[in-house]
C-alpha cells in the first residue's frame, strides 16, 4: 500500500492540479456541464484523489464548478445575468487598481509599462490574436501588482477569469481583441504618466465596451 501524503507534499500537489484545472476550463477543455470526476482526474494525473477533491472544493467556492445530486462535481454553467453582475464590480474594482497603479507608479512599474506596451504594438501590427489574449492577460497581472494592493489583486484575477471562463469575450464581436488592446495601451500610458483620474475613467469605459461586447453576442 502506498505511503499516505504528508502535508508538505499535498499542499504543492493540490495547488497544481488546482491550477491544472482552473486552466482547463479557462482554455475551454472542459466545457458548461461536463462532469469532472475525481477517480478519472486521479488516474489521468497518476495522483491520489484527496489533492483532487481538495482543488475542487476550491474551483466550487470560486464558481467555477458546482455539486449537482446524483451527477458529482460539473463545470459551472452561468446566466447572463450573473456575467453582467462580474461586469459590474470589476468596473470598480478594476478602476480603483488602475488610480492605485498610477498613484504608485515607480521607475520598475514604468519599465514594465514600457516592454507590453511594446509588445502589444508588434502584437496589433502582425494581428496575432493569441498574443493579443497572452498580452491582455498579462496587463491585468501588471496593473494588479502595480496597485500595491495584493487582496485586491486577488479579487481580480479571481474575477477575471470567471469572465475569461464563461462569456467568450475574444471571440465576442469582430476586432474586438485589437480594440481591447488598445484601450490597454491608453489605460497603461495613463498609469505610468501618473494621471490617476484618467487612468481610472479609461478602465471604467474600457469595461463597459467590453461587456457591451458581451451583451452583443449573448443576444446575436
Amino acid at each position: 500500500m502506498a505511503e499516505p501524503w504528508t502535508q508538505e507534499e499535498l499542499s504543492p500537489i493540490r495547488d497544481k492540479v488546482y491550477a491544472y484545472l482552473k486552466d482547463a476550463i479557462l482554455r475551454g477543455e472542459y466545457k458548461a456541464g461536463d462532469r469532472l470526476v475525481e477517480r478519472v482526474l486521479a488516474d489521468r494525473l497518476n495522483i491520489s484523489r484527496t489533492p483532487i477533491r481538495e482543488a475542487l472544493f476550491r474551483l466550487e467556492t470560486q464558481r467555477f464548478v458546482r455539486t449537482v445530486p446524483r451527477k458529482g462535481v460539473v463545470v459551472n454553467e452561468i446566466t447572463q445575468a450573473e456575467i453582467l453582475e462580474v461586469f459590474m464590480i470589476l468596473a470598480s474594482l478594476e478602476s480603483l487598481a488602475a488610480r492605485l497603479a498610477a498613484q504608485k507608479v515607480d521607475d520598475r512599474i514604468a519599465a514594465e509599462i514600457d516592454r507590453l506596451m511594446a509588445e502589444m504594438d508588434e502584437a496589433l501590427e502582425n494581428g496575432n490574436g493569441e498574443d493579443a489574449v497572452e498580452l491582455n492577460v498579462r496587463y491585468n497581472e501588471l496593473i494588479g501588482r502595480a496597485s500595491g494592493n495584493p487582496k485586491l489583486h486577488e479579487m481580480l484575477v479571481d474575477l477575471k477569469d470567471y469572465v475569461r471562463a464563461f462569456s467568450n469575450l475574444s471571440s465576442s464581436l469582430p476586432g474586438r481583441t485589437k480594440e481591447a488592446l488598445r484601450e490597454h495601451q491608453d489605460i497603461l500610458s495613463a498609469v505610468k504618466s501618473g494621471e490617476a483620474d484618467l487612468a481610472e475613467n479609461f478602465t471604467r469605459i474600457h469595461l463597459e465596451k467590453s461587456r457591451k461586447a458581451y451583451v452583443s453576442r449573448a443576444e446575436a
